[in-house]
Formats: C-alpha cells, structure tokens, sequence
C-alpha cells in the first residue's frame, strides 16, 4: 500500500490543491492531506478552521485523510507510514524552494520519496496567499475556491 503526504498550510485550500488532490488518488492507495499549524505564516484561518474547511471540501474524495500537524514533516510522515511525499509545482519559481525541502527531507528520511505534480493549467496561477489578497480587497474569489471556503473568507473579512 503506498501512502503519500501532501503538507502545506492550506490557508484557505484553493482548486489548485483540490486539483492535485483528486490526481493523487489516482496514484496513491491513501493520501494524508497534513495542514501544517504554521504560527510563523500568522494564518487568516487557525489550524482547526483550516482542517474542518479542507474536510468538508475534500469529503466526496475516496482514500482521503485531513489530519493537522505541529512538528518535523519527516517524523510525522513516518508516524502516519508514509511513503512519499506529495508537492505541487506551479511554476519555475517554486522549484528551487521544492527542491531544497526536498533534499532536506531526503536528509532527514531517505525512505520517503518526493514527487512533484503540477497542477491543471487553469490553476497555475491560483495560491492561498493571491486569494486571500484578493479576497480582503473585495474581489470575488468563487471561481478559484470550493463554495464553503468562499462564504468562510466573506464571513471572515466581513
């Protein structure tokens, strides 16, 4: 059974994650989507808020599992058992950051492998961080979102 991690902070979780989340099951007989607590991003969503959101998004998906996490990805991803590590790639800019996180974990956990899948080319240029952005300008971010995290930032920024 291969178990894949897709980590990341998931503030909010846009289609371009929902995207390389349905992929993933696909290839992989379960994947853990690990929302990082990430207290240094200073998230507009607390983990828990984050984690109900991707739950409620992702629930119709089979081999699914939302879990938060606090520590070294590494020490969790061997805790859960898993395989390989899941990272989306947008454009040529996130490859050097990727590449380094993922020499860094072949460091600290050689049994686990990365792979890199990028998303449809409709999603390319979505991030939680544009979307945030625009949300707390006004705009309307319901085409890069699911439904329930759109009313959750309109009912955050108010």
């Amino acid at each position: 059974m291969v178990t894949a991690i897709y980590p990341g902070t998931f503030d909010p979780i846009t289609n371009g994650h929902t995207d390389l989340i349905e992929r993933a099951t696909h290839l992989f007989d379960k994947t853990i989507v690990a929302i990082a607590a990430s207290s240094r991003k200073a998230p507009m969503f607390d983990l828990d808020e984050r984690i109900a959101m991707a739950q409620e998004v992702l629930a119709d998906m089979k081999g699914i599992e939302v879990v938060g996490f606090d520590n070294l990805l590494a020490d969790f991803a061997r805790q859960h058992g898993v395989n390989v590590i899941l990272r989306g790639l947008r454009a040529v800019s996130d490859f050097e950051y990727e590449f380094q996180l993922a020499g860094m974990n072949r460091q600290l956990a050689s049994e686990i492998e990365t792979i890199f899948l990028t998303p449809a080319e409709k999603y390319t240029f979505i991030s939680s961080s544009l979307v945030r952005e625009v949300s707390n300008l006004g705009g309307d971010v319901s085409q890069f979102v699911h439904p329930i995290v759109d009313a959750a930032l309109k009912q955050r920024i108010g």
